[in-house]
């Protein structure tokens, strides 16, 4: 997942892998930046004591058997703790043991530009080769950020012809440029600095890393109820006493306006961008919580059904 800060990409990490659990897959949240928002979204009803949470979704069937729904599991991963399990795994545990205690550990990414997130990556790729789980969404970085942490394999790989760190290397960029394993889904909102962002996300994605791109996710899109015409407007306040007539028709009139900037830059995006797209609705809340994360996977469920469908009947 990417998307310029501020979109929702959080939400939508959330939101796609609720979905998929639902849909009966094992699912695994990666998480990099260490904040708990992704426990808090995803939690229901889950023991949390550990580092990551399991919830299994559906009832057991009474029998000792796994119960019909998949499985959703958060993990959250740090540079210095990959790096540190990457020492260790080679052989190196006194030297990490080590550069922990004095906090060296800490600069060697600054000292090996990228070997911190290629550490990182190549820990989302042992979490996929274990074939633990059928779906793995990582919260990744803001999208100027996206780009850097996607092309480190192949800038180290260029710049170490041998050893374990070109073999990291390798792995990671065999993992991004399969289409069969791993795509960037990218996230914005129906405005037009977002979506200028995840126009140019996108072409850079493509050009320099190679990876194949899915739908783009327009968040929080204002699909409420139809708001009546102003002789209708007119008609109903008329029945309303008490009501600041002068403040709900500027109330009305700046949301007509909000609806139609959105359709102009989802109609923008979709001429610019020739990439399927799922919209989630806005949730006019002051925070979401689990049950909107819940609500929103019927959403976004709804709108796959009905891209594939229209794919399909495209095809036919």
């Amino acid at each position: 997942m990417a998307g310029k800060g501020g979109v929702g990409k959080t939400t939508v990490t959330a939101v796609i892998a609720r979905a998929a659990s639902r849909d009966g897959r094992r699912v695994l949240v990666v998480e990099l930046d260490g904040k708990p928002t992704l426990d808090e979204l995803l939690r229901n009803d889950v023991d949390s004591d550990s580092d990551s949470e399991v919830e299994r979704e559906g009832e057991s069937d009474g029998d000792g058997a796994d119960p019909p729904g998949g499985t959703l599991e958060v993990v959250h991963i740090s540079a210095a703790d990959a790096l540190d399990e990457y020492l260790r795994d080679h052989g190196f545990q006194r030297i990490a043991k080590r550069l922990n205690k004095t906090g060296v550990i800490d600069m060697v990414g600054t000292a090996a530009p990228g070997i911190d997130d290629v550490v990182v990556l190549g820990k989302i790729r042992q979490y996929e080769q274990s074939g633990d789980y059928d779906v793995i969404v990582v919260d990744g970085p803001a999208a100027g950020h996206a780009i850097t942490f996607l092309t480190s394999a192949t800038g180290l790989a260029n710049a170490v012809r041998s050893g374990p760190v070109r073999t990291q290397s390798d792995g990671v960029i065999e993992l991004l440029t399969d289409v069969e394993r791993c795509q960037v889904v990218l996230v914005t909102l129906p405005e037009t600095t977002p979506v200028n962002e995840v126009i140019e996300t996108a072409f850079a994605l493509e050009d320099d890393v190679g990876i194949q791109l899915g739908p783009i996710v327009v968040n929080a899109v204002d699909d409420g109820a139809a708001l009546p015409d102003v002789a209708g407007q007119d008609a109903a306040l008329r029945g309303m006493a008490g009501v600041d007539g002068d403040v709900l028709r500027a109330a009305a009139s700046f949301r007509r306006a909000r609806r139609a900037m959105e359709s102009n830059e989802i109609g923008r995006l979709a001429n610019e961008m020739p990439l399927a797209q799922l919209h989630l609705p806005a949730r006019l809340v002051a925070g979401l919580t689990s049950a909107d994360i819940d609500l929103m996977a019927d959403v976004l469920a709804e709108s796959v059904t009905a891209s594939v469908t229209a794919s399909e009947a495209d095809r036919g």
